[in-house]
């Protein structure tokens, strides 16, 4: 059986280190996982290549199992699926294509991922949030955020404007979203919790502003810790990072793939860890 990330650009992804090491825990030797650069153009071209796919009659040795997808593929793929995940139609977005009886299916497991990652670290039960940035993760956090029991949460952006697509996730989520500009998130510091949803270091800039919150989930998983994770870190608040979201998001998709729900964990966690330290001992100083 056959699986792959997908995305552009996808050389730094965690994902195959991550699948490869459940794949030898689950003891499915059969099954490889690969890597491909791709991007909406190439998108419906590559899916048309990947054949034949899982229960088209038999299990080919060769049979595609399913698809990780990163930006810019998450939106760009839906209209190219069979079936669609009610979860995957409200955030607007798939990061996991499953082939099943010849038929391709979208879901998103980064609302799973997320919830799992505040989970490990003791957020449960916000009364409140803000989610920083308004891009495909934040329509996640939303979509999670609304899991975890909220039904109204704080958009922060540079252009209000932008976050039309997100405004639009959190009607179909039934949340209620106030959008305001990032210049006022001193006004929002009170929040139970903050997300930030930003690209690398892009959070950094308030750092100090940050250190007040009770607790941040900052998405950014390398280089760790940000300078705002770590302000937060400092003032004995709870800081969450972007490599727990990425590991139990790739969990989740092992299940799905596999159909199995033994996913060794914590064999994943140690292998993407240990990628982690080795890229940052021979990064550029």
């Amino acid at each position: 059986m056959r699986a792959a990330v997908m995305g552009s650009p996808i050389a730094h992804s965690l994902s195959p280190f991550l699948h490869r090491a459940a794949y030898r825990e689950m003891g499915l030797a059969g099954w490889s996982y690969e890597a491909f650069e791709c991007d909406e153009a190439r998108l419906p071209e590559l899916l048309g290549e990947l054949t034949p796919l899982r229960g088209q009659g038999h299990e080919d040795e060769d049979a595609w199992a399913g698809l990780s997808l990163t930006m810019p593929l998450k939106r760009a793929v839906l209209p190219l699926l069979d079936t669609v995940s009610e979860l995957a139609v409200e955030v607007g977005g798939a990061n996991t294509v499953v082939f099943r009886g010849g038929r391709r299916h979208g879901d998103n497991t980064d609302v799973y991922g997320i919830v799992r990652a505040l989970a490990e670290a003791g957020v449960h039960a916000p009364r409140s949030a803000v989610v920083l940035g308004g891009g495909a993760t934040a329509a996640s956090t939303l979509a999670a955020l609304r899991d975890l029991g909220l039904h109204a949460a704080t958009l922060l952006v540079r252009e209000p404007a932008r976050a039309a697509g997100t405004a639009e996730v959190a009607e179909r989520l039934g949340m209620a979203l106030a959008v305001e500009t990032l210049d006022k998130l001193d006004v929002f510091t009170g929040a139970d919790l903050v997300v930030s949803t930003l690209p690398g270091g892009a959070a950094d800039a308030f750092a100090d502003r940050l250190a007040r919150v009770p607790a941040l989930f900052d998405v950014v998983y390398s280089p760790w810790p940000t300078r705002a994770a770590a302000a937060v870190a400092a003032a004995g608040a709870t800081v969450v990072g972007g490599f727990a979201m990425l590991l139990h998001q790739a969990v989740r998709q092992v299940q799905l793939m596999t159909g199995r729900a033994d996913v060794p964990v914590e064999a994943m966690r140690t292998a993407g860890e240990a990628e982690i330290r080795r890229r940052a001992a021979t990064a550029p100083a």
